[in-house]
């Protein structure tokens, strides 16, 4: 059986951390699931959340006007690489560590603009830096609420660069996923597409076992005409602090591994005839995105399934300046028995699925409601409008979207360490890689309006 190149890159490169791609393909990917759901389709339920702020009815720009870059400010195309992944996991004694989680504070934290406040414009930023990079660091999230300043391009560039924030490429940048609203302002869309607005997303990190960005600045420029999209938040350390010990005992013992994408090979095709395959896809695609990927067939138990699955990693981590161990991955996104029972957008090409990496067995339904219950009890659905923006500990908070209706316009900036030259690292954007970027953009702009993935 022959693929074509764009069938490879995308079984590998449409369904990373978050912003899950359909296929063009349509029905012709959905298939029966056989081995990770119950044998009947499960029902569908939206996720709650622990606090639903109310909406506040703030307009905005026209897209016109906010997309409008200030040309005469250095252009940014040429940012750093998004800085390696701070691991450090072990020895951690977990009672300890859901004790110590218990005392942080809330998150997030809002901050709420006054006339004075916004009358300053960035001058409000730059006086106040220092103040809301330790709020962020103790909180792990900072909700600017109701500034003027950030309605636009060049506002929230203005306020970055106020904060002293230093942007990097996002860590899946190089699997085509992220496309710039606006490159030279270091600015990436967020998962506004059409195709993808009946998908909900859930918690997770902006992470890969190699790379992470330091910090997120999420910033609303058009919130959803019809309805919905709320951007979800929540924290590591209170979401560490509820789960119940044993299970968390356990998959810290265990560890997890995630598959992050699916290729489907006819069952009966020859032992070597699909080793070869494996290898062909290992050696020539595999290596296109910056992430360690091992092929592996039938993971999941449905025959012929070759599975991309990164390598194992802890669902805790030690936050890397403060050092307090969070839940740092993105179970409550990827584990398959939680996406069949809430809004889907997602073929068979890309259903992840999180698996204990020591006999490499799906999560348990159990396991998989106990994450679902410790998570979504801190979910704060922020109701953000436009000029609202979420800054993001990446290495404390983990964030999503629910799902929502007409158009929507988000984006993202993401952020290395400014003040640690070390792990920041020196590598700066590999140009090359860009063109797999488009590419990959184009084809998920061509999917077809409010995909429904169904596994029934």
């Amino acid at each position: 059986m022959k693929f074509g190149q764009a069938t490879l890159l995308a079984a590998v490169a449409l369904p990373l951390a978050g912003a899950w791609a359909p296929s063009s393909a349509g029905a012709s990917m959905r298939t029966s699931l056989q081995a990770t759901i119950d044998a009947e389709a499960p029902t569908r339920e939206a996720p709650g959340a622990g606090y639903v702020p109310e909406w506040e009815g703030r307009t905005g720009l026209t897209q016109e006007e906010f997309l409008q870059s200030d040309m005469s400010k250095e252009d940014l195309s040429g940012m750093w690489e998004c800085p390696l992944t701070r691991w450090n996991p072990d020895n951690i004694d977990i009672k300890k560590a859901q004790r110590e989680a218990a005392k942080a504070p809330g998150c997030p934290k809002e901050l709420r603009a006054s006339a004075k406040d916004n009358e300053m414009g960035m001058e409000y930023f730059r006086q106040n830096k220092d103040t809301i990079r330790a709020d962020l660091l103790k909180h792990g999230a900072v909700w600017l609420r109701g500034f003027d300043l950030m309605q636009s391009v060049k506002g929230f560039r203005e306020m970055h660069e106020a904060l002293g924030l230093d942007p990097c490429l996002d860590p899946l940048h190089s699997s085509g996923l992220r496309k710039f609203t606006s490159e030279r302002d270091a600015l990436y869309e967020e998962v506004n597409k059409p195709s993808l607005r009946g998908h909900y997303i859930g918690l997770h990190c902006e992470s890969t076992t190699k790379r992470t960005a330091a910090y997120a600045a999420f910033v609303c420029f058009q919130r959803a005409t019809e309805g919905g999209g709320r951007f979800l938040v929540a924290d590591g350390a209170a979401i560490l602090a509820e789960m119940d010990t044993e299970v968390l005992q356990k998959l810290y013992d265990r560890q997890i591994r995630i598959s992050v994408s699916n290729l489907d090979v006819p069952p009966s095709m020859p032992g070597f005839v699909k080793e070869g395959f494996k290898n062909v896809v290992d050696a020539a695609v595999a290596p296109k995105f910056d992430m360690d990927l091992e092929m592996m067939y039938e993971m999941d138990g449905k025959p012929g399934r070759l599975q991309a699955v990164e390598k194992a990693e802890s669902p805790i981590n030690r936050h890397p300046v403060t050092g307090m161990p969070v839940w740092f991955n993105n179970a409550h996104n990827h584990a398959r028995k939680l996406r069949d029972r809430r809004p889907c957008g997602v073929p068979e090409v890309g259903m992840t699925e999180v698996f204990y990496a020591d006999t490499m067995e799906p999560l348990s339904l159990e396991d998989c409601n106990e994450i679902k219950r410790a998570s979504e009890k801190h979910i704060t659905a922020l109701s953000m409008e436009p000029g609202d923006v979420l800054l993001v500990d990446n290495y404390r908070a983990l964030h999503g979207r629910d799902v929502f209706q007409g158009d929507r316009f988000h984006a993202v900036s993401w952020f290395t360490w400014d003040d640690n030259e070390e792990w920041r690292g020196d590598e700066r954007r590999i140009v090359e890689k860009n063109g797999l970027n488009q590419a990959i953009n184009q084809m998920m702009d061509w999917l077809p309006k409010d995909f429904e993935s169904n596994q029934s």
